[in-house]
């Protein structure tokens, strides 16, 4: 069972590689696979949504 501190590591790495998956949704060459980065951004945002109403802190804005 993971502690909420190392749970609030995880996330950070999560949101850390966020923006990767925003820069690779700029590329015009991307196809259908423009699809699924969007549906990793819309899970990857909700999963921190729910992790900031679950474990709130000043650090969540």
């Amino acid at each position: 069972m993971m502690t909420p501190e190392e749970i609030r590591i995880q996330i950070a790495q999560i949101e850390s590689k966020r923006e990767t998956l925003v820069r690779l949704l700029e590329q015009p060459d991307l196809g259908t696979l423009r699809i699924d980065v969007n549906q990793a951004l819309e899970e990857m945002d909700d999963l921190i949504d729910e992790f900031k109403r679950t474990f709130p802190t000043a650090d969540n804005n």
